[in-house]
């Protein structure tokens, strides 16, 4: 396996500052942002949530008519279960918290459309918990660096890198994962020939 003080290093110099990059301007905006990212690009969902979020506060929505809500988030794909959460989630947030996303992972996740990933990024952006939210991109690279298996699950993964990755670098780790994954490993035609860590990954199959 490779080191994984290696692999934060080099991390480190290829994204620095690697955060977030769904747009959002409070708590519950990255909540719905998060959950409508599901098998979407970060660069739809902020075009969505550009418009959704110009009409729609937490209040509002919590009320919204789901027909309205479908035709602005159609882009993101699955538009009609995604619609029944958000809405679901606004009124359950409106009901219980007034308005506002708690520090609470037990509530977070008995939300509609709301798992472990989804919660570990809230929680990690929101409340600075350390946490790593493992996503196709986390799972893909993980695996080609050898820090997980081909057959392990997401949740396998996270208690992987959780075991590898020195707890203070979890939200700063998924965060530079995700970026990777998404600009350099990606899934089809990794660009290899200048990635920092291509002489430490022992991935043969890069289709991974």
């Amino acid at each position: 396996m490779i080191a994984s003080s290696v692999v934060i290093d080099r991390l480190n110099k290829m994204y620095p500052d690697a955060r977030c990059e769904l747009n959002y301007n409070n708590d519950y905006e990255l909540l719905i942002a998060t959950v409508l990212s599901a098998q979407c690009t970060d660069k739809r969902v902020n075009e969505v949530t550009n418009i959704l979020f110009n009409k729609y506060d937490i209040f509002s929505l919590s009320e919204a008519n789901k027909k309205d809500i479908e035709r602005i988030i159609r882009p993101v794909g699955t538009y009609t279960r995604k619609s029944e959460y958000i809405i679901e989630i606004a009124k359950k947030l409106v009901k219980d918290y007034k308005g506002t996303v708690p520090n609470n992972r037990e509530y977070l996740e008995q939300l509609p459309g709301v798992g472990r990933k989804t919660c570990n990024v809230v929680l990690s952006n929101l409340y600075n918990i350390p946490a790593i939210a493992v996503d196709t991109h986390v799972s893909r690279v993980s695996k080609r660096l050898k820090l997980a298996r081909k057959k392990d699950d997401v949740e396998v993964i996270e208690k992987k890198l959780m075991k590898y990755i020195p707890k203070e670098n979890w939200s700063k780790f998924h965060h530079q994962m995700v970026l990777f994954g998404r600009y350099n490993c990606k899934a089809r035609n990794p660009e290899c020939s200048n990635c920092l860590l291509n002489n430490v990954c022992t991935s043969k199959d890069k289709t991974i």
